[in-house]
């Protein structure tokens, strides 16, 4: 009988199930483990399922799991493990199994966009961003800077209230403290694309580039926020959109030094 030799994986935000073949080689789910630890073992229709239901638990790892980052112009989280035998009996007539496998997870990623009209600073927010932790950050706009309360989409401010302060919070949410949202860069343009040669620096190298910019906290927690005030870009049509882009990093505390160096200068 042929017993196909494979892991089906699936790799969610903070979680990753690996299913291998019922009864590899002969072993029963109670012979095999997560890590080499852990006998968590799910049985089901054809499929040994196993779950690792925490990729960043503070200071230790789950089952065994490990993980790795991978610098660079795109930076990377690889998340392994592996499902082995174990058999403690004298004799084994099994042949030993071992499915290793893993999960990558980029670090870097492109939030946007919330967005005013110049005409009555109408403030829009669509969150998302590039990536396979795309459920997970989000942009958000605030009612001030306790930053407890969203607001909803849209908003209106008077067009005598140009000016005003906006208040943004981007959160990962489902992740661990250990993991640090950082906000390296963030600028306006007036249409939705982040590559629109006119635009307007707020945070540059995760500093303000914009004398209106407070950062309140940055790679600090798993959300970073920041106000700026409403404006509006000259010598275009009278409604036109503010969209507004920040590139973010989500940072292992555990591993690396998330807090940002300050050399930037205010323009």
């Amino acid at each position: 009988m042929y017993i196909p030799d494979y892991v089906v994986v699936s790799c969610f935000p903070n979680a990753i199930i690996a299913n291998v073949p019922e009864c590899p080689y002969g072993w029963e789910i109670d012979q095999l483990s997560l890590g080499g630890v852990c006998y968590t073992g799910i049985h089901s229709p054809s499929y040994y399922r196993f779950i690792i239901p925490d990729l960043t638990p503070r200071n230790h790892s789950y089952c065994g799991t490990q993980s790795e980052y991978m610098p660079g112009k795109d930076p990377k989280y690889i998340f392994y493990n592996s499902i082995v035998s174990n058999d403690t009996s004298l004799t084994v007539r099994n042949q030993p199994v071992n499915y290793t496998f893993s999960c990558v997870y980029r670090a870097a990623y492109l939030v946007n966009n919330a967005v005013f009209s110049q005409r009555v600073a109408t403030v829009y927010v669509n969150n998302g961003s590039l990536g396979t932790f795309r459920s997970q950050l989000s942009m958000n706009v605030f009612t001030n800077s306790k930053f407890l309360y969203a607001k909803d989409a849209p908003y209106v401010i008077d067009t005598s209230e140009i000016g005003s302060e906006v208040f943004i919070g981007i959160e990962a949410k489902g992740l661990s403290n250990r993991f640090k949202v950082v906000i390296n860069n963030c600028w306006a343009t007036p249409t939705p694309y982040s590559t629109d040669k006119k635009r307007w620096s707020l945070i540059i190298n995760s500093c303000p580039a914009d004398y209106t910019v407070t950062i309140f906290d940055n790679a600090k927690d798993s959300r970073s926020t920041f106000k700026f005030n409403s404006f509006r870009f000259q010598r275009l049509e009278k409604v036109s959109t503010v969209w507004l882009h920040c590139e973010v990093h989500i940072c292992d505390a555990e591993r690396l030094v998330c807090q940002p160096v300050r050399t930037a200068q205010i323009m």
